[in-house]
């Protein structure tokens, strides 16, 4: 292999990508094919980010209608309820994630999300209505059962229209949109709080009535709003002609050869269970949600009984945070995708979640204690989007990489699990630090995976480069494939 080739190869390319996109780059002017890819951003990371927002509102939103009164009037203050309301939603979440992947590919990503966001917009009405702890625990496991064919779809989905380095900034973003958007949703909390006794309904409950209002009527507008498959012979209404949908199955061939879709095979899709690397990718993402969730959930109840910071200053100063992590997500997006890098990229996330953690937890001035939150709250929303672009770049092949994306979003359902229970309440007066203690742990483990899977990469990579073996070969893909560290 020549010295140009191993450049190529070692920053993940495949080597016969200049001959193949010869063959059709000249289709386009690079100005055409720029606003081509434009379009795509609009239309998809768009969607698939305002989307998002509404996911994760819906799914975080306990938090802020237990501040509202919703523990006081359902008795969720005993015996750990309100931590089993907001984990037993990541049981059935778990447990319904492996057929998503599936499902979307029989019935196309518009047909299978919108009715899945309807559905699960009319359960959020019905928690406004919920009489007691049992019909909330149902219905938030519920929740979880709809919830569960969203994410993984929505990240399968993205990773069939881009190449490996643009997909960085693309996951980045779309996390971007939701994860700050949904920030804001204690802020609406706050205002539908102020809807206290309107129709003999308390204010947690407007909660819960409004956003599935909202969520049901995205749901009907994501039929339309939603893209299918770059391979798909199904029409998305005003998007691309059947000439751009072919140029962009072909770039992503020419980048990773895995655009076209073999059918489906029970035994084709559970194969991809025997590479350990992609349970290393799931660990990291469990591991990085563990921090995520335990914020989402517990942040407003932090802010107001270990920082002393009042019921509204608590809803409203959850948003800050999640703004500056907007920030350090596209950060390390962009350099992700400009350098060709993504485990690096994860420690130094988890470096500053280490830096955070005890400033949040142990400085005695609760306004440094509330820096000390920016930094988490950084450090773990921006390992999302990093560990997915970790694993999009380091998979081939289309049934391998549904089934990795199920795996990941299933162990970070776990992740929600394990960050719905570490903040306890009888943790409280101690300031929760058996919680912080296990969100440093997380942040050691991340590390310790990626310096392992990288540097199982880097000696696969040199192997390849001396011609001894190729690389994720499954399936009749193309050769001189390299992994991405």
């Amino acid at each position: 292999m020549s010295d140009t080739e191993k450049g190529d190869a070692k920053v993940g390319h495949l080597s016969n990508a200049p001959s193949q996109s010869d063959q059709f780059e000249d289709e386009y002017t690079e100005v055409e094919r720029k606003s081509l890819i434009r379009r795509i951003d609009r239309r998809l990371v768009t969607t698939a980010g305002a989307l998002y927002c509404i996911s994760l509102i819906d799914r975080t939103n306990v938090s802020a209608a237990a501040l509202a009164g919703m523990n006081v009037e359902l008795d969720l203050n005993v015996e750990n309820r309100y931590s089993i309301i907001t984990l037993i939603f990541f049981v059935s979440y778990i447990i319904f994630q492996p057929p998503s992947t599936i499902i979307i590919r029989k019935l196309g990503p518009r047909l299978h999300l919108s009715i899945i966001i309807l559905l699960w917009g009319a359960v959020m009405i019905g928690m406004g209505f919920a009489p007691n702890f049992s019909a909330m625990a149902a219905l938030r496991f519920v929740l979880g059962i709809l919830e569960a064919g969203f994410f993984p779809s929505v990240v399968y989905l993205m990773s069939t229209w881009y190449t490996r380095y643009e997909i960085g900034k693309r996951y980045s973003f779309f996390y971007v949109i939701g994860c700050v958007a949904s920030a804001f949703g204690g802020i609406l909390a706050f205002g539908l709080m102020q809807l206290n006794g309107r129709a003999r309904l308390t204010g947690w409950r407007w909660i819960f009535i409004i956003e599935g209002i909202l969520t049901c009527a995205l749901g009907v507008a994501a039929y339309w709003l939603l893209v299918d498959f770059p391979d798909s012979p199904r029409k998305t209404y005003g998007f691309l002609t059947e000439k751009e949908r072919a140029y962009v199955v072909r770039r992503v061939n020419a980048d990773r050869g895995d655009a076209q879709t073999p059918k489906f095979q029970l035994g084709l899709f559970l194969r991809a269970g025997k590479d350990l690397k992609i349970w290393g990718f799931a660990m990291c993402f469990c591991a990085t949600t563990t921090i995520s969730y335990a914020l989402a959930y517990f942040l407003p109840l932090i802010l107001n009984t270990s920082l002393g910071f009042d019921v509204g200053q608590s809803q409203c100063l959850v948003a800050p945070p999640y703004v500056f992590a907007g920030f350090v997500m596209m950060l390390t997006g962009w350099a992700g995708d400009k350098y060709k890098v993504r485990g690096p990229l994860i420690i130094c996330n988890m470096v500053l979640g280490l830096i955070g953690l005890p400033i949040m937890g142990w400085h005695p001035d609760p306004k440094v204690r509330y820096f000390g939150v920016f930094l988490v709250t950084a450090a773990a929303n921006s390992n999302v989007p990093a560990v997915m672009s970790w694993q999009a770049n380091n998979i081939r092949g289309q049934w391998k990489r549904a089934f990795c994306s199920a795996t990941l979003v299933g162990f970070g359902g776990i992740g929600g699990i394990a960050g719905s229970l570490v903040f306890r309440a009888q943790d409280a007066k101690t300031g929760y630090k058996p919680g912080l203690y296990a969100c440093i742990t997380a942040c050691l483990i991340n590390i310790v995976i990626v310096c392992i899977t990288d540097g199982y990469f880097i000696v696969q990579n040199k192997k390849a480069d001396r011609g001894e073996k190729e690389l994720e070969m499954e399936d009749g893909l193309p050769p001189n494939f390299r992994y991405t560290l």
